[in-house]
C-alpha cells in the first residue's frame, strides 16, 4: 500500500498515453498490425522453404524424403496459403483507405475505382507474362538468365505503368509505394494459390501414396517439382523489392512530395 502511494505521488512515473479519436485511425493501426503479423508468417515461411527446407530435402535419402514430405507439407502449406490470403486482403483494405483519402483531396471520388481498376488490370496482365516465364521449359527458355531478364522487364514495366496511371499532384507517396509493393505482393499471392498450392496438393498426395504403398512417384512429379521450385524462387526474389516499397510507403517518401 505504501509503495503504491509512493509511486503515484510522482506523476512522471505514471504512463502517459491516449488512444487516437475516430474509428479511421484505430482501423488503420489494426490493419497494419494484422498485415505485419500475417505478412511475417507468409514471408517467413517463403524464406524457410527457399533457404532451409528445399536444400535440406535435396540432401535427404529419397526414401526418407517420401516419408517426411506428406507429414511436413500439409501444415506448412496451410499456414503458407492462409497467411498469404489474409495479408493481401488486409492490405487491399489499407490500400483502399489511401485511395479514398487521395480521391477526396482531388475532389473526385470516382478516382477510387479508376485507380484501383488500373492497378488490378496492370498487375493481372503482368502476372500472365510472369506465369509463362515460370513454366518448366527446354532450351533457351530454361535459362536462368532469360527468366530473370524476362521477369525483371515485366515487373519494371508494370511498376512504371501503374505509377504513371495513378500518379498526380494530390497522390500520396503511400498510395504510389503500395501500388508497386502491393502489386508485387499480389503477384506473389497468385503464385502461392495459383501454382504452389496446386502443385503441392498433388505432390503431397503422391508422396503419401508412395510411402504407404511402396510405389514410385509418377513421372509427372519431376516436372511439377521443377515448376514449384521456379515459382517459389520467383516469389522469393520479388519479396525484396516488395518489402522495400511497403516500407517506403511510410518511411521513405521518394515517389511523391505528399508523404501522407
Amino acid at each position: 500500500m505504501f509503495l503504491h502511494l509512493f509511486m503515484f505521488s510522482f506523476p512522471e512515473w505514471q504512463p502517459h498515453f491516449s488512444f487516437l479519436g475516430g474509428a479511421s485511425a484505430n482501423e488503420m493501426i489494426v490493419l497494419r498490425w494484422l498485415h505485419l503479423i500475417f505478412g511475417i508468417i507468409w514471408i517467413g515461411l517463403l524464406y524457410f522453404l527457399n533457404l532451409v527446407l528445399t536444400p535440406a530435402m535435396k540432401k535427404c535419402d529419397p526414401k526418407l524424403r517420401i516419408k517426411i514430405y506428406p507429414e511436413l507439407m500439409p501444415g506448412t502449406m496451410g499456414w503458407f496459403r492462409s497467411s498469404a490470403l489474409v495479408t493481401v486482403i488486409v492490405g487491399l483494405r489499407y490500400f483502399s483507405i489511401h485511395l479514398a483519402t487521395d480521391a477526396k483531396l482531388a475532389g473526385d471520388r470516382s478516382l477510387i475505382g479508376k485507380w484501383f481498376g488500373w492497378w488490378l488490370l496492370v498487375w493481372l496482365v503482368a502476372y500472365v507474362f510472369i506465369y509463362a516465364l515460370q513454366l518448366p521449359a527446354k532450351g533457351l527458355f530454361d535459362s536462368a538468365l532469360v527468366r530473370v531478364i524476362g521477369i525483371s522487364i515485366v515487373v519494371i514495366a508494370a511498376s512504371w505503368l501503374v505509377l504513371a496511371l495513378n500518379g498526380g499532384p494530390n497522390v500520396s507517396n503511400a498510395h504510389l509505394a503500395i501500388a508497386v509493393g502491393g502489386g508485387l505482393g499480389f503477384v506473389m499471392l497468385m503464385n502461392t494459390w495459383g501454382v504452389v498450392w496446386r502443385v503441392q496438393k498433388r505432390l503431397i498426395a503422391w508422396a503419401r501414396t508412395s510411402a504407404e504403398q511402396g510405389v514410385p512417384m509418377p513421372p509427372e512429379a519431376d516436372r511439377l517439382m521443377r515448376w514449384n521450385y521456379l515459382t517459389a524462387r520467383t516469389s522469393f526474389w520479388l519479396s525484396f523489392p516488395m518489402l522495400f516499397f511497403m516500407g517506403a510507403a511510410s518511411h521513405y517518401p521518394f515517389l511523391s512530395t505528399v508523404a501522407r
